[in-house]
């Protein structure tokens, strides 16, 4: 295959897709010798896709527009990606974005699903696919299909440098409160239905009080954290930073911080790609695919049980028989996730005391 010098990277999901395909990015910028490499991905994560280097355009795709204004928004970006590629590389399995890739790239790669009625047309149009393993972490699924290109790569997990400028306006956030040594705890999440209980969260609160250190109660600007900011009890040690930092500030938060502990989001996946101490709070997302990647083992979590640790990792999960059913919460409508209402905040308690006592952090 000719060498790309125009390459589409299309990922139509989540903040922490978006964060993960910083691997797959540096791969190909650095086989391809520095090709020009755009982003088309949901409006909802611009903020993050805008910290990952080496990207040259971002294409937006909104979901929140209206039905009989979506035909538009649909050729206003065909028209802006229509066959300038030399290869265009889908990262999910859905319609709209295989079409996006085949529309976009003279050379196509694209996940497809295993069942043959969804993907036969899909198999039939790309110029290669590849099978997307829901039993496969997602940093593994996004970097297989290198070796279609015969790009060989091992490095699976890569931080983003954060600004040393912006590490020192972190550090006079700090300062303003004294802090020296903290936790980061990060109780909410892109979706309702992944975010912890209020009365679980303040009896969890509560007892991490009483650590000794300082814990900062950390998440952005959505209806999400502006109810868990306007919530949050008045407790000795727990410093509120809810919607005061951007993206890349937190990067710089979690780099001096001492570990994390809340949900599974990409603030997760940011203290997992910085190696530091993580104790993950799991309902019903599968736990196979997005929980934090050790860059020390080099893998990920395998099982589904209630405590597990590997690495510098810790997930909890409810003992129930549906985790992890992969839903949108229980009735698949970003609702309520029951099994989040299982998790005993104790147990998270204990297991954070434990590892920091025989740190001696």
């Amino acid at each position: 295959m000719k060498i790309p010098r125009k390459i589409l990277i299309i990922i139509q999901r989540s903040n922490g897709d978006v964060f993960l395909s910083s691997s797959l990015i540096k791969a190909l910028h650095e086989y391809y010798g520095s090709p020009k490499i755009d982003l088309l991905i949901n409006d909802d994560t611009i903020s993050i896709a805008k910290e990952i280097p080496l990207i040259n355009k971002i294409h937006l795709f909104s979901y929140s527009q209206k039905q009989n204004k979506r035909w538009d928004q649909e050729k206003k970006i065909i028209f802006k990606i229509f066959k300038r590629y030399d290869l265009s590389r889908n990262l999910t399995s859905s319609d709209r974005s295989v079409l996006y890739a085949l529309l976009a790239g003279k050379k196509t790669i694209s996940a497809v699903e295993m069942n043959w009625k969804k993907s036969w047309w899909k198999k039939f149009l790309l110029t290669h696919y590849y099978y997307f393993d829901k039993n496969k972490h997602i940093l593994v699924n996004n970097l297989q299909p290198l070796k279609l290109l015969n790009i060989n790569f091992k490095n699976f997990h890569y931080p983003i440098d954060v600004p040393e400028n912006v590490v020192l306006k972190v550090k006079r956030m700090l300062d303003r409160f004294s802090i020296r040594n903290f936790i980061i705890f990060h109780p909410s999440a892109q979706y309702q239905y992944k975010v912890y209980p209020k009365h679980l969260r303040d009896i969890l609160l509560s007892n991490l009080s009483n650590l000794g250190i300082t814990i900062i109660v950390t998440g952005g600007n959505n209806s999400i954290d502006k109810e868990i900011k306007k919530q949050l009890p008045s407790i000795p040690n727990i410093v509120d930073f809810i919607g005061e930092t951007s993206i890349i500030e937190f990067f710089a938060l979690s780099k001096l911080s001492l570990g994390y502990i809340g949900m599974d989001t990409l603030n997760m996946h940011v203290a997992a790609s910085q190696s530091k101490a993580i104790f993950a709070i799991f309902g019903p997302t599968n736990l196979k695919m997005w929980s934090p990647w050790s860059n020390e083992l080099g893998d990920s979590a395998k099982i589904n049980i209630p405590i597990q640790t590997y690495g510098n990792s810790t997930i909890f999960q409810a003992n129930m028989s549906c985790v992890a059913c992969g839903r949108a919460g229980c009735f698949d409508d970003n609702g309520i996730s029951d099994c989040l209402h299982h998790i005993d905040p104790t147990v998270i308690y204990d297991k954070v005391k434990e590892y920091y006592e025989k740190n001696q952090l």
